[in-house]
């Protein structure tokens, strides 16, 4: 769809830090990420909210939202726990109209920072989490 930034990373026409990409859905780091290693799993078909979301694209979604926590608990990220999170609405927070499953790394005592970070997101430079994530799905058992 014109004008939605997702779209323009499945094309190639906006940059993304890409995790993992199938030929259905592609994950990427979140430009503004809460955590080292948060990262949106997004269906390369556009559809702005889960009504618009087939069963199927929605059941993989979480499937790779579910590979993703795995590999940012058992990895290199080390991470203490995962959140997944899916907004769907303007009422639930949804900021893009693309439906996306967010995969946000948590750590321990990192509650304080995190309420910050998401009150203050802001864009930082990539970091190695992409590669890190990578080497824990490359890592799970099919």
């Amino acid at each position: 769809m014109q004008g939605c930034v997702f779209c323009a990373i499945v094309t190639g026409d906006a940059p993304a830090a890409v995790v993992h990409e199938t030929d259905e859905l592609i994950a990427f780091l979140d430009a503004r990420p809460i955590s080292p290693g948060h990262s949106l799993v997004v269906p390369k078909r556009h559809a702005a909210g889960l009504g618009e979301l087939d069963g199927a694209t929605g059941e993989r979604m979480f499937g790779l939202g579910h590979r993703l926590a795995r590999a940012a608990r058992a990895g290199a990220l080390g991470a203490d726990g995962v959140n997944l999170v899916l907004n769907d609405g303007r009422a639930a927070f949804q900021t893009v109209d693309h439906v996306h499953l967010h995969v946000i790394p948590r750590y321990a005592g990192d509650r304080r920072s995190l309420l910050r970070r998401i009150v203050r997101r802001k864009p930082r430079p990539s970091d190695d989490a992409a590669s890190l994530l990578r080497g824990g799905l490359d890592a799970q058992a099919p």
